[in-house]
């Protein structure tokens, strides 16, 4: 049996959306999927290695890695109206070169801010420790991610959504693009396709048993968040609207690439579309 590793980030939402096939309701007769979680900027520094079979990366890193990977259609986290949160001490007034702690120099998140803050000071910190950054006045301020976006301390506020400055930068009309999954270049055609068909069964088989699954992984002390916290975070980032990607959200990601190749963080200009899993070669093969 084939071993394929798929790694994703620790948080609730990439938590829910593979373990369907760790829990054997989806997956493939001759493959064993085997799971690694870690942070999405560990991930991301990974992905530019070619380490793993499948992997979780933010779109932010993708023109980065485009020539080793392509990009799977499921498991996708867009923002609607929410995303990361630039958070402050209350009271605060930020000077136009605030220190500022991010969670990795390819986040999706990073990539926007140092368009919008060109002038910040940036460190780079597990997004685990940027809370607690900014409440000991190591940082002025501080982008949260994942969970910790319901679950700051009430002695910080929000100073910007990153939702707004995302709004400001690409005109408005698209969600924000922040994280999806990836598949080795050199893996067969076929299988990758199958891969993908695997991985997008499992999002939407969570989905439908989402109740369930949720209760699954509270009770293995999978989440790091409790049951009220885990539904609405699932509300944000483990929808209907992850399963696969519409236009609509493959607009957005144009969107980032092209923000990303004007601000001179990218070499050449990448059109999503051209770096999607080639679905078509499975009917064309056996047609």
């Amino acid at each position: 049996m084939k071993t394929v590793t798929v790694a994703h980030s620790p948080d609730a939402d990439d938590i829910f959306m593979f373990y369907a096939i760790k829990f054997g309701w989806v997956g493939l007769d001759d493959v064993q999927f085997d799971n690694l979680a870690l942070d999405i900027e560990t991930l991301n520094e990974k992905a530019l290695e070619n380490i793993y079979d499948i992997t979780a990366i933010s779109f932010g890193l993708y023109p980065l890695i485009k020539d080793e990977y392509a990009l799977l259609r499921t498991a996708v986290s867009f923002g609607e109206g929410y995303g990361p949160k630039l958070i402050k001490k209350k009271g605060v007034k930020l000077k136009r070169n605030f220190k500022v702690a991010l969670s990795g120099k390819y986040t999706t998140n990073a990539l926007l801010f140092r368009i919008y803050y060109p002038d910040a000071r940036i460190v780079y910190k597990n997004f685990l420790e940027i809370e607690d950054a900014v409440k000991s006045g190591e940082v002025d301020a501080g982008v949260l991610i994942h969970e910790s976006i319901l679950t700051f301390d009430d002695t910080l506020e929000v100073e910007k959504e990153l939702w707004d400055i995302w709004q400001e930068l690409s005109g408005g009309d698209l969600p924000l693009p922040l994280g999806g999954m990836a598949v080795r270049r050199s893996i067969p055609i076929t299988r990758a396709i199958e891969y993908e068909e695997v991985l997008t069964k499992a999002v939407e088989v969570a989905h439908k048993n989402r109740k369930l699954l949720s209760q699954m992984l509270l009770q293995r002390d999978l989440i790091r968040v409790d049951a009220e916290k885990l539904d609405k975070y699932l509300d944000l980032y483990a929808n209907d609207q992850s399963i696969t990607m519409s236009d609509k959200q493959l607009d957005a990601i144009d969107k980032l690439f092209a923000l990303g190749y004007e601000h001179g963080f990218y070499p050449s200009l990448v059109k999503v579309r051209d770096y999607l899993v080639p679905v078509e070669y499975k009917e064309f093969r056996f047609a």
